[in-house]
């Protein structure tokens, strides 16, 4: 049987001037179809089956639990064919800026 898994392979990244301040106090959070995954301040992989999907991104300090600070979500298609799809999410530079999602890149 042929698995019709996807990774998406999602990149989180603190803006430049304050990415010491993140490495050290903060977690990033990626959620897939409200599904919560703890993430990494990087590269992060997760599998997903082809079809509609949300991916939300956020991030918290370290020890909070239910604090979603900077989210952006943004809505694609998996589709059969497509083996991985690539996403940059970017946090803003202003303290209470967003997190600004990439348009995806997909590859078979």
């Amino acid at each position: 049987m042929c698995d019709q898994r996807a990774v998406v392979a999602v990149s989180v990244k603190p803006w430049f001037v304050a990415a010491w301040f993140h490495y050290l106090l903060t977690n990033p959070v990626i959620e897939a179809d409200g599904r919560e995954h703890v993430a990494e301040w990087g590269l992060n992989e997760i599998p997903l089956a082809p079809g509609a999907h949300c991916i939300s991104v956020y991030f918290r300090y370290r020890g909070q639990r239910s604090a979603r600070l900077a989210e952006a979500s943004k809505g694609f298609m998996i589709g059969g064919a497509e083996r991985r799809v690539e996403i940059t999410a970017k946090l803003g530079p202003r303290n209470g800026a967003r997190f600004r999602i990439s348009d995806l890149m997909t590859r078979e």
